[in-house]
């Protein structure tokens, strides 16, 4: 008898792990929101860029995952995926990986084929005109020049996210893997007609989306709060959940097809307003975080002083000079003001509580500074570089880490997201 597809549960967090080293306190946390009678599913991700930067492989994220599930006797679902995938970049991830994102941002706005979007418009012409969709205080309107404009501009992109996903289903077997398509790397945000639109076109590629990554108002900056207006933000995911929930209906898209926010680590603002749309629809959510662990990381070596402190300011003293080059890859993402960043003379001079407070994401802290926080996100390439200096530290100092990494994803995502309080 054929296994049952892997389905995503309806919350999930994705986890990033720069250096393989905290799966273990990172599970801790899911452990803790089961102990709560709430299942978070974990899924540790790590990019394509991410391995490049540090010099690693996307089975080193498996190994990690798998070793942590063993140790701490974690028997409900987890995920590793291959974050942010291309065709280019696909192939060294299809063994380790059971989830994959479908990174389609370069395709978004070229044009389809002569024909296609025509096409695409005579099969759906319950796209054009009013469609009243439940959840919405109004119908969603689209006339027939919107909707061509929409179809020329997203169905290039969905037929790769098909491409990549039938390559995938290839080499790996279908319903062996979660997959998930990311929208979100464009300029304009979707409004809720042209992410019915896409979702009606990925079914019409019999695409098995479980999640799906829109575009939000606002800045979704790398390890920082959201910068935008929550109230807007509130008013556009609790669309697309109704879209989402109306497109499941229509065009027979997985039953758990849920949102993903991209960029979702410490966004504390708008955890509010993704929980009370949950709460009040019954949906779910992946929310993917990525570098805060690297930076719990961090604090926690500045901890204890000693060779750990003197680590963390040899970062920041070698990524200073070098900020330029390290916010490159994430340009759109990244806000720093160089003025507001103190010299690394200065930096040397700290203790471990002025290090900590500066670094750790507490605003009610007058120390905390958005700007090296920012700055020691993008700066794990400086730590990759230093080898063994940098792991053996990291086993060194593993209980403070640990703590650290635990509460970060623990007090900081999990509680507010999913448990409230």
């Amino acid at each position: 008898m054929a296994a049952e597809p892997l389905r995503l549960g309806k919350y999930s967090l994705g986890v990033g792990d720069r250096f393989a080293h905290q799966a273990k306190a990172q599970l801790q946390a899911f452990q803790k929101a089961a102990a709560q009678g709430v299942q978070v599913v974990p899924v540790w991700n790590k990019s394509n860029r991410e391995h490049d930067t540090v010099h690693s492989e996307p089975q080193s994220v498996r190994a990690a995952a798998d070793a942590a599930v063993l140790a701490l006797g974690w028997d409900r679902p987890y995920f590793v995926d291959a974050d942010h995938i291309t065709m280019a970049t696909v192939d060294r991830f299809l063994a380790p990986c059971d989830f994959f994102t479908l990174d389609v941002a370069d395709a978004i706005g070229q044009p389809p084929a002569a024909g296609v979007a025509e096409a695409f418009l005579a099969r759906h012409p319950e796209l054009i005109g009013d469609t009243a969709i439940a959840g919405l205080a109004e119908p969603i309107r689209m006339s027939r020049e919107a909707a061509l404009q929409a179809a020329s501009h997203y169905l290039h992109a969905v037929a790769e996210a098909g491409r990549i996903y039938r390559y995938v289903e290839a080499q790996k077997g279908a319903g062996t893997f979660v997959t998930e398509v990311s929208m979100d790397e464009t300029v304009a945000p979707q409004a809720p007609a042209e992410l019915l639109l896409i979702l009606a076109a990925l079914a019409d590629k019999a695409v098995p989306v479980q999640t799906i990554a829109p575009k939000f108002t606002g800045r979704f900056n790398k390890g920082v709060d959201y910068d935008g207006d929550a109230v807007q933000f509130e008013k556009e995911f609790s669309d697309d959940v109704a879209v989402i929930a109306h497109a499941v209906r229509t065009y027979g898209l997985a039953d758990n097809l849920k949102l993903s926010v991209h960029s979702g680590s410490d966004k504390f603002s708008i955890f509010p307003a993704i929980r009370r749309t949950l709460s009040r629809s019954g949906a779910g959510v992946h929310v993917k975080t990525s570098g805060t662990t690297w930076l719990e990381e961090l604090i926690g070596l500045a901890e204890g002083g000693g060779d750990g402190l003197q680590l963390a300011k040899d970062v920041y003293a070698a990524a200073y000079p070098r900020r330029e080059e390290l916010c490159a890859p994430y340009a759109s993402v990244i806000d720093i003001d160089p003025s507001l960043l103190p010299a690394p003379a200065e930096v040397q001079t700290w203790t471990p509580e002025q290090f900590t407070a500066v670094l750790r994401h507490d605003q009610a802290d007058p120390a905390f500074s958005v700007h090296v926080r920012q700055l020691l996100h993008v700066g794990y390439k400086i730590a990759g570089s230093m080898g063994a200096r940098y792991t053996d530290l990291l086993e060194a100092c593993e209980p403070s880490i640990a703590r650290n990494v635990t509460a970060n994803l623990y007090e900081r995502h999990i509680v507010p997201l999913f448990i409230g309080r």
